[in-house]
């Protein structure tokens, strides 16, 4: 029997060269086919930067999912958010790096996955500070207990309940160096 053809992964010509484009990894009773255009990569950061309120995901120590909203930012093809030591989020983070941030709505869905990175050097700080008085109309909290991490997804996954599954995408983003 004759393989199916698989239509050419095509992201849109202002997506960056560091994203590729394709379908989620989904059961095929799901129902998506290969076609050739996909959601702009754009629609995925808008939704991103845009947000006030990011649902992330860790994992506990036994293995159990941990979830709670943050505030957070979306700057330098990047998702950084805050917490304090010793919070549960922190104690999982510091024994598995791995999580997913959801936004708020599920009828415009946007879900990445990657490894939370501590950040320290005083410059992102400045340039969160910024973020934050614009974003949220307040200074960046930093106290002694704070501890900041960016997030650079591996995966991203986007889809609008109103058009699903002919929209559902998914990219994955090469590591920057």
């Amino acid at each position: 029997m004759p393989k199916a053809k698989r239509a050419q992964k095509t992201a849109p010509a202002s997506d960056p060269e560091f994203v590729s484009v394709g379908l989620p990894h989904v059961p095929s009773s799901y129902g998506l086919k290969p076609r050739k255009t996909y959601l702009p990569w754009k629609h995925a950061v808008e939704r991103l930067a845009k947000s006030k309120n990011y649902w992330i995901c860790t994992v506990r120590p036994d293995g159990r999912p941990h979830s709670i909203p943050v505030s957070g930012f979306w700057l330098e093809d990047a998702f950084f958010f805050g917490t304090a030591r010793g919070t549960r989020k922190e104690q999982n983070l510091s024994r598995n790096a791995a999580l997913s941030v959801h936004l708020d709505s599920g009828d415009d869905v946007v879900i990445l996955e990657g490894n939370a990175v501590e950040v320290s050097d005083p410059a992102t700080f400045k340039k969160l500070d910024v973020a934050s008085r614009t974003k949220y109309q307040m200074p960046m909290m930093l106290m002694p207990e704070s501890v900041f991490y960016r997030v650079r997804p591996r995966v991203v996954l986007a889809w609008t309940e109103k058009e699903f599954p002919k929209n559902a995408t998914r990219w994955e983003l090469k590591p920057k160096a």
